[in-house]
């Protein structure tokens, strides 16, 4: 069952790169006593990842802290050091904190979670924005196409 506005998030573990190792950060550190907008990409480096959503949310990250925003996140189906990589690439330091979900048990147990098999990506995460208060869900805009919903826009327009 998809996570849904009003639900409280799953616990879950990312992993995020420290000093080159893997280190791990669960639910409770991100969201808990927090205001956070968190986006999910199916993969990094992927052509609209890359050209459009993420760079959208490093364009307007001021103005979504100065919505109140503590934290900007990003997580996808990907390792830690390939999401390193990839917000090193889309200069996200000091912006987004890249939250690695490399074996996809935070987008399953929300719901999130896409199937790409037969296009030999895996499962992945569903592109959507999540708008997370002490870590109960107040907006989630999911895009089965393009990035309208789940856009630094959307985003700023919901809180």
């Amino acid at each position: 069952m998809t996570i849904q506005v009003g639900d409280t998030l799953p616990d879950a573990v990312f992993l995020v790169l420290k000093d080159g190792v893997p280190s791990p950060l669960t639910t409770a550190d991100v969201f808990a006593g927090k205001k956070v907008v968190l986006f999910a990409v199916p993969g990094a480096f992927t052509p609209t990842c890359s050209k459009d959503h993420c760079p959208g949310f490093v364009r307007q990250a001021q103005a979504l802290k100065a919505k109140g925003v503590d934290t900007i996140a990003c997580t996808a189906v990907n390792d830690a050091f390939v999401l390193d990589a990839w917000g090193e690439q889309q200069r996200t330091e000091g912006h987004i904190l890249m939250l690695a979900d490399g074996s996809a048990k935070f987008a399953k147990a929300t719901g999130l979670d896409l199937d790409l098999t037969e296009r030999g990506m895996g499962v992945r995460s569903k592109r959507y924005v999540m708008i997370v208060d002490d870590r109960v869900v107040k907006h989630l805009g999911v895009d089965e196409r393009g990035h309208d919903l789940s856009s630094a826009l959307s985003a700023l327009a919901a809180l």
